[in-house]
């Protein structure tokens, strides 16, 4: 998953957030440096990653893409999944996605000053132009796609997702609705940090 569903899934501490982004980052970190709130907001992460790759509906969903770019489907569905979060907001929790989004970022500025190089650039850049607000529109998402695809260091055809996905709008949106709720549910459960709190 992207960040703003990594987000809505962590506990809503500064400790639990910097954790629950942290996996994205986790090269060349020690982590031991960190302490137990952090790490198991780490785990945390890790434990989203794993159920989104072995759903079913996700798995289904990354095969509409064309073959010749289903390697990229896992990022590019990381992506238009966060979209489709904000369009659904509601149904997953009454809290506002403004109040959500304020909370959030006020917490990860909190332990900006702790986090490595590579994630404070970008926590403080997704937090400086609010990147959630462009993921709220399908523009938006074509940008965010744009930009991961000039960070692929080799030819790619990565920008042509946003073709795949456009062409598979209503299932894509139908799995993820299949799908996340089950997310909620499992890490509300088997969660490591609802685990340890409880």
């Amino acid at each position: 998953m992207n960040y703003l569903a990594h987000l809505f899934l962590a506990l809503p501490t500064a400790d639990s957030h910097f954790g629950n982004l942290l996996g994205d980052f986790r090269r060349g970190v020690d982590i031991n440096t960190y302490g137990k709130a952090v790490q198991l907001g780490l785990k945390n992460h890790y434990e989203v990653d794993k159920f989104t790759d072995s759903h079913d509906s996700v798995l289904a969903a990354k095969k509409l893409f064309d073959k010749k770019r289903r390697r990229f489907a896992p990022v590019a569905l990381d992506i238009y999944f966060d979209h489709l979060l904000i369009k659904h907001w509601s149904t997953f929790t009454s809290q506002s996605f403004d109040e959500f989004r304020e909370q959030s970022f006020s917490l990860l500025e909190q332990r900006l000053p702790t986090m490595p190089r590579a994630m404070q650039y970008s926590v403080g850049h997704m937090i400086t132009h609010d990147w959630f607000e462009d993921y709220a529109k399908e523009e938006g998402i074509a940008r965010a796609i744009s930009v991961v695809a000039k960070r692929i260091r080799f030819a790619n055809t990565f920008h042509h997702v946003v073709d795949d996905i456009s062409a598979n709008k209503k299932e894509i949106e139908a799995r993820f609705m299949t799908f996340f709720p089950d997310l909620i549910a499992h890490i509300k459960d088997r969660g490591p940090e609802n685990i340890d709190k409880g």
